[in-house]
């Protein structure tokens, strides 16, 4: 199978599998350029409601392949950027499920989605300094958001490789699961998600990265949504709320 991007989507969550196990699922160009119309086409399924990210196998991501950085590295580089560009602005929730190596593109394909679960033995790591790359200022801040400026330092200055357990306690990883747990902990978490309201998660996605004169907005959309009425209906009878808002239907 040629290297890819597959997808799926089950019980409102899709997947999306990195697929390039003959180089640890090493992103090509091909692959970085399909991710963003992947994404755009998952955004506006009414069906979708919240997307993990994986890879195949035993690898998260090894990486961009090295092959387009020597041939047209500003190219690649561009469309990578794009791509992580494209995953952070996805409206709805996102998860990156981690085993393995997390390395270079890799970490910043983890970096831009919301969360991060990492089983036990995974691997993270910037490596642009061993390869005299500037590493993009947007992703730079991405990661200066999650872990603080001197752990990205660290990780952009020395090209060095973290465990899960420093992930976790930089704020790379949100949580880790021991070997072989990571799929049912990731099928249940995302079962939680989809249950939830989902105006709730946009608010508060466009407000956790950093959005702006909004806030307007999200209380017209507050009132008009029946959602609070529903939820605190629902805690008093001791039901699963049915939160009826949605994007589409907002306006």
């Amino acid at each position: 199978m040629e290297p890819q991007l597959l997808h799926s989507v089950t019980d409102s969550v899709a997947t999306v599998v990195i697929h390039h196990p003959e180089k640890r699922n090493a992103m090509t160009s091909a692959m970085w350029a399909a991710l963003p119309p992947l994404l755009d086409a998952l955004a506006a399924d009414p069906g979708v409601r919240a997307l993990v990210l994986t890879g195949s196998g035993p690898t998260f991501c090894a990486g961009a392949d090295i092959g387009a950085l020597r041939e047209r590295p500003e190219e690649a580089q561009l469309l990578a950027r794009l791509a992580e560009d494209a995953l952070a602005a996805f409206p709805k929730p996102t998860l990156a499920a981690v085993r393995g190596h997390c390395v270079g593109g890799g970490t910043q394909l983890a970096a831009a989605c919301d969360l991060r679960f990492a089983e036990e033995g995974a691997l993270f790591g910037v490596t642009p300094a061993k390869l005299g790359v500037v590493y993009p200022a947007s992703s730079t801040r991405r990661l200066v958001a999650l872990t603080g400026p001197s752990a990205t330092k660290y990780l952009l200055f020395s090209g060095e490789l973290i465990d899960a357990g420093r992930a976790l306690r930089t704020g790379l990883a949100d949580e880790v699961l021991p070997a072989g747990e990571l799929d049912k902990r990731v099928a249940e978490f995302t079962r939680i998600l989809v249950s939830r309201s989902r105006l709730t998660q946009a608010a508060a996605k466009e407000f956790a990265d950093g959005h702006r004169d909004r806030d307007e907005h999200w209380t017209e959309q507050a009132r008009a949504s029946g959602d609070l009425a529903e939820g605190v209906a629902a805690f008093l009878q001791r039901r699963r709320p049915e939160f009826t808002w949605n994007a589409s239907t907002s306006g």
